[in-house]
């Protein structure tokens, strides 16, 4: 007779706990236990241990797998479990762990893998293989693709976040937080009374009044600074969006600066003068050509594709010194100059800062972040069993994920969402824009090194979103490296593992449409392939997102320096601009307090925030990974000193990046 010693770890969250009654099964390779009650007449309270002995015959080999089993107490009494782990303390004198994380309902079985990682083809026993298929057979239903819209990615076949199994799930907690929606959103910031009104604002200081209701530090500078060139210059570096800018070596045809507009911009120098020596840049909203703005409220809103040239000045201080706010050039295009009248020119600007919503809103924040996240997501879970090591160093990057998308196309993108009514961006040009940034994506744009050397800004001064980026993209990189390395050690380890290669061919064929030109890999064949593509997977899920997501009220709340539609078409000619008509083309009353109440919601901190870096789910028994974790955490926690010591130096603080204030993945 031996013995093995089985304790099962109850979840701390809210009703994890039951009555029901769970039944546990050993499997090993020689031989499997009977099925045993784990909690007979006690239920399992949330954060509970329950520990009990199993009686076998004999060894039952190396362990393979652990069967749970839910029935209903005296056949009536059942709910849901939610089982953090099960550890076995085998006769041989082995501590093994079989993570679960998951919720076990009624009647449902569930069979867990130990924490060991190993690839498919290392997965010998015949038991373990079938367990393994099964369970990809099994996942393969549960979450399946579907298409959202033609020419753009794939997304999860399911219409309401609660048809979701349980375990992608929010938890309770931040589930109860987050169904604070928009309109109670609105009666937080005390704008209720306001949401329905189509007048024009009297003057920004009615804004004011609203905005001291929330102030912060930042959103206080930006309400102070906003029509200032400089600051408008350093938004596209460590604003909302620092993904536009990009060296300029030679002026697109269809933008005639010449020198004669900019002398007193360049001090006497040439535009060829300052390109040679690398101190003028473009952004171009091209993909916003001949888009037709919304409808909100009933009144046609407009959207512009603007040029702007800057200039990074001795000072190292970037300006803007030319703004031509359509593609072609002409009489009725004038192009904007800061030697303009002071209204013609702050309303370029805010022509400018609407683009800006638009381009960063669709392909930035939506696209490149939470799509992407949901391919990564989906592929991760249809193709990589619990014991694929990709899938442990993966799943802390995929909570929450597939239900806060759901939510978003339910609630801000749908036909009566807040973006479709609130946003000049809205509606059709949404979806023809979201194509339009789809079939231009690039692997090299999504991979922080190669994006900022692409767009020539290596040595820009100021550039806090690069600096902390490029710090953070090193670590992740040195730890994904690192981790994988241990379980693959030769590129013929990566070119045989099939469950990966099919990862990798569904995030190519149903993200990014099959195009080669994406740049994309369809396969992987070397380590380092995929340990770039790894990271960056990761970088996308937190460091980026949070880039682009969690500043969205403190640049975006105070609405002239980022209004989500503009109620009248850009001046075609000069000197006609003044401050009665930059606020009858600036949104509405309703209009403005509905778009704060959205941008409030998407920067808002969940209840049961996890920092990068910290993985609340037990899912390693090895001492290589749990070193390596430990080291990833510490590399984190000096590179947050040593932005908070830099911030200290900052009249604004960049934080996006600190890692504290990075979600391990895209749930917000």
């Amino acid at each position: 007779m031996v013995i093995y010693k089985v304790t099962a770890h109850t979840g701390k969250t809210l009703l994890a706990g039951t009555t029901s009654l769970i039944y546990i099964q050993l499997r090993g390779s020689e031989a499997e236990s009977e099925e045993q009650n784990l909690n007979r007449l006690q239920g399992f309270l949330p954060g509970s241990e329950r520990t009990i002995k199993i009686n076998c015959k004999a060894s039952l080999g190396e362990l393979i797998s652990v069967k749970l089993y839910s029935k209903p107490f005296m056949g009536l009494l059942y709910n849901q479990w939610f089982c953090d782990k099960i550890l076995v303390n085998t006769p041989e004198g082995d501590k093994i762990l079989f993570p679960c994380y998951s919720w076990l309902d009624c009647n449902e079985k569930l069979v867990l893998r130990p924490a060991k990682a190993s690839l498919v083809f290392q997965d010998t026993n015949l038991i373990a293989q079938r367990q393994r298929m099964r369970q990809l057979e099994e996942q393969q239903k549960l979450f399946r693709w579907r298409v959202y819209a033609e020419g753009t990615p794939q997304v999860i076949d399911y219409e309401t976040p609660f048809a979701l199994p349980a375990e992608v799930r929010f938890s309770f907690t931040k589930e109860s937080d987050f169904y604070s929606s928009a309109g109670k959103q609105l009666a937080a910031l005390k704008l209720t009374g306001l949401a329905d009104s189509r007048k024009s604002w009297e003057s920004l200081s009615q804004l004011g009044v609203i905005i001291c209701e929330n102030r912060g530090k930042t959103i206080e500078y930006v309400q102070e600074h906003w029509d200032e060139d400089e600051f408008f210059g350093y938004q596209f570096l460590n604003g909302l969006n620092p993904m536009m800018i990009q060296r300029c070596s030679k002026l697109p045809e269809n933008f005639p600066v010449t020198d004669d507009m900019v002398k007193d911009s360049l001090r006497g120098s040439s535009l060829e003068q300052e390109m040679k020596k690398g101190n003028i840049f473009l952004s171009d909203y091209k993909m916003l050509d001949e888009l037709v703005g919304n409808v909100v409220g009933g009144r046609q809103q407009y959207l512009t594709a603007p040029l702007v040239l800057l200039y990074c000045n001795p000072h190292g201080i970037m300006l803007p010194i030319a703004i031509q706010l359509k593609q072609e050039p002409g009489k009725e295009n004038p192009i904007f100059l800061p030697t303009d009248s002071k209204a013609d020119w702050k309303l370029a600007k805010i022509f400018v800062r609407n683009a800006e919503f638009g381009v960063h809103e669709v392909d930035f924040h939506l696209l490149r972040t939470h799509l992407l996240a949901e391919v990564f997501t989906m592929a991760t879970l249809r193709n990589l069993p619990s014991p694929h090591p990709l899938y442990k160093l993966l799943f802390p990057h995929i909570r929450y994920t597939l239900q806060i998308n759901i939510m978003a196309r339910n609630d801000l993108i749908s036909k009566d969402g807040a973006i479709t009514l609130h946003a000049g961006v809205g509606g059709e040009s949404l979806v023809k824009l979201l194509k339009r940034a789809t079939a231009s994506l690039t692997y090299s744009a999504l991979c922080l090194p190669e994006n900022i050397s692409e767009r020539g800004l290596e040595s820009v001064p100021h550039f806090y979103y690069r600096d902390d980026g490029m710090k953070l993209w090193n670590i992740i990189n040195k730890f994904v490296a690192a981790l994988l390395s241990h379980y693959y050690q030769s590129d013929a380890h990566v070119q045989k593992d099939t469950e990966l290669q099919q990862w990798i061919s569904e995030i190519f064929t149903n993200g990014f449409l099959g195009r080669d030109g994406s740049g994309i890999p369809s396969s992987l064949q070397t380590v380092t392939e995929l340990v770039k593509f790894v990271t960056m997977v990761i970088f996308t899920a937190s460091a980026q997102h949070a880039s682009v997501n969690n500043g969205q009220f403190e640049f975006g709340g105070w609405m002239p320096n980022y209004p989500t539609a503009l109620r009248n078409p850009p001046p075609k000619v000069k000197g006609q601009t003044t401050e009665d008509s930059i606020l009858k083309t600036l949104p509405d009353v309703g209009t403005t307090v509905n778009g704060m109440a959205v941008l409030k919601l998407l920067s808002k901190d969940s209840a049961d925030h996890f920092p990068l870096g910290y993985f609340p789910e037990n899912l390693h028994d090895e001492a290589v990974p749990c070193k390596l974790i430990e080291e990833f955490q510490k590399d984190l926690r000096e590179l947050s000193d040593l932005i908070e010591e830099r911030n200290k130096k900052l009249e604004l603080p960049y934080i996006y990046l600190n890692p504290k204030n990075v979600d391990n993945s895209v749930a917000i």
